[in-house]
């Protein structure tokens, strides 16, 4: 098996061969590609056709193709729901079309539609942090585009000063008062807005691992495509930022299908960011999270003693499932330029243990740092590098459940010997020609599912992506 260090080795050699190769055309400031402004040359270009800054509708897509694989590894047992510990490959698709309107400077209305089709490895089984979050956990669903995203988003202004804001499928103004309210309305992902950072949350350009690029300690609401409805309203100034989201749980744990009824199921979102790194003179970024979910969650406890008392054949945290119960948890996120070209992060996430994960993935505490590095450091100004270590882990009532037999939605070997589950993760984003990248991406994963006695995994990807 290939080591880490024979392939971050292979990866520097090709940094290096793709700097003394490219043209000095490539040595210009990345912030003169912004995504969003009307590219000027191939060069410059991060989408392939021009986007305007000035029309009030907004039409642009993407396509993300990811392939992974892994050899076969050792495991002294498998479950129903582990990592295949044969070699396998799978390849996954994400198409989307990005559409909107800007009915007047402070009112928008935006629209995205979606394709997700083939599969990730073992089905997206077996890991608390998979190695790609395009992958949809009920394989199922098949391919057929459903909608993704439709909100409308109101700008009110509290102040006259105002800034240069950046365009995108997101957010359609160029310019934005400096002290303002945002309201959103509609079906969104709750990760676009809360627990984001610039370089550890895009699986299409950055990294692909769940808890690399979320916290995976925070079982967000989502359905199993990874959205909801809601509203939230965030606060933004100068200085300092705060949002608040009230968004709809799913009806079961990975459901498709969202509780509307608020009186019983809901979850509540709060983040302040403060705009200040641990660096005078750089750009940082501290973010403080809490949530709270309602919904119709299962006992890890309840289920063992039901096993033990012999009322159940096995674990079934399904079987103890009851309306209105509560799990909450926080989340602490850190993001700090070092020089125009390296930005370091980290994340640190705990959520209580005793009630089901239900909605994002399998841990109940998590901690990740990682370092994200801009190519024109070696004249490739859209070329992206970045290395991240994620340490997951679950709570007592959580782990005696799944050694006993138990299933979650994403976990289940049959047996456990505890040990947290470890990644290692570092990518190559080359930019190939105006909107087209293809990435190079190693994971290491000691201990998978938290089991000891498997692993540990080596898992190369390739990714191709194009925005258009």
């Amino acid at each position: 098996m290939m080591s880490i260090k024979n392939v971050w080795s292979c990866l520097c050699a090709l940094v290096i061969i793709c700097a003394f190769n490219h043209s000095s055309a490539s040595a210009q400031s990345a912030d003169s590609a912004d995504f969003g402004k009307t590219a000027v040359s191939d060069d410059s270009a991060n989408t392939i056709f021009d986007q305007s800054t000035t029309s009030r509708i907004w039409i642009s897509g993407q396509v993300n193709v990811i392939l992974q694989w892994h050899p076969s590894f050792s495991a002294r047992y498998s479950g129903p729901n582990s990592l295949k510990a044969e070699a396998e490959n799978a390849t996954s698709r994400l198409l989307t079309l990005y559409t909107g309107a800007q009915l007047t400077k402070t009112t928008e209305v935006l629209c995205d539609v979606e394709s997700a089709g083939g599969r990730g490895i073992s089905d997206a089984l077996g890991l608390a942090g998979f190695t790609n979050l395009d992958v949809v956990r009920n394989p199922t669903l098949g391919s057929k585009p459903y909608l993704a995203r439709l909100m409308i988003r109101q700008i009110i202004s509290l102040s006259n000063e105002s800034v240069d804001a950046e365009r995108g499928p997101l957010a359609l103004a160029t310019t934005l008062p400096a002290r303002r309210l945002e309201v959103r309305v509609g079906k969104l992902s709750t990760v676009d807005f809360f627990d984001a950072n610039s370089v550890g949350s895009d699986s299409h350009l950055q990294f692909m691992n769940w808890t690399v690029d979320n916290n995976g300690a925070y079982d967000y609401a989502a359905d199993t495509r990874g959205y909801t409805f809601g509203g939230m309203v965030e606060y933004e100034s100068p200085r300092y930022a705060m949002r608040f989201g009230e968004m709809l749980m799913p009806k079961v744990a990975n459901g498709l299908k969202l509780d509307w009824n608020l009186r019983r199921a809901r979850a509540e979102n709060i983040e302040f960011e403060l705009h200040r790194g641990l660096l005078g003179g750089r750009k940082g970024e501290i973010r403080l999270l809490s949530y709270v979910n309602h919904a119709n969650m299962g006992s890890y406890r309840e289920a063992i003693n039901a096993f033990l008392s012999r009322q159940e054949d096995a674990p079934d945290i399904e079987r103890s499932r009851k309306q209105g119960r509560v799990k909450y948890g926080f989340g602490v996120g850190l993001e700090q330029e070092l020089s125009s070209h390296l930005t370091v992060f980290t994340r640190w996430g705990w959520n209580e243990g005793s009630h089901e994960s239900f909605a994002y993935t399998e841990a109940n505490n998590s901690v990740a740092a990682g370092v994200g590095v801009k190519g024109a450091y070696w004249r490739r100004k859209n070329d992206k590098i970045g290395e991240a270590f994620v340490s997951n882990g679950i709570s007592g009532d959580h782990r005696h459940y799944l050694a006993l037999g138990g299933l979650g939605f994403v976990l289940g070997d049959g047996a456990l010997n505890y040990g947290r589950e470890r990644i290692f993760e570092t990518y190559y984003t080359l930019h190939l020609w105006r909107g087209v990248f293809t990435s190079f991406d190693v994971q290491h994963i000691t201990n998978p599912g938290y089991n000891r006695d498997r692993g540990p995994v080596l898992a190369p990807g390739l990714r191709l992506h194009v925005d258009f």
